[in-house]
């Protein structure tokens, strides 16, 4: 007598399909992720405290038109300010973070 088996079923997640996903958060996840308003992300930007936004999109005449923060900067950011490290500390991440956008890429 033959035995009939069900096969199973397991539900599919992002990690499985894509497993190096690095989520991008938009300017209102970040606002609400730090506690600051959109006009202190950006001075933090200009003072080299807080990391640039990536082009997620761009419009018909090749401007960035939609960004986004990688969601492990934002959090790294915040470690290190939880961490209580100094501006300076937090200059280097800055640039450490950046540099590591570029690692892997094709010139």
């Amino acid at each position: 007598m033959a035995t009939h088996t069900t096969p199973t079923i397991r539900p599919t997640t992002a990690a499985a399909v894509v497993p190096d996903v690095k989520p991008l958060l938009r300017r209102p996840a970040v606002e609400a992720a730090t506690g600051e308003s959109r006009s202190t992300i950006y001075r933090k930007i200009e003072r080299g405290l807080f990391p640039k936004p990536v082009c997620i999109g761009r419009d018909k005449n090749g401007n960035a038109s939609q960004t986004g923060w990688p969601a492990h900067e934002v959090a790294a950011i915040n470690a290190a300010r939880i961490a209580g490290k100094s501006d300076e500390e937090i200059k280097k991440l800055v640039v450490e973070l950046e540099a590591a956008r570029t690692i892997g890429k094709e010139a």
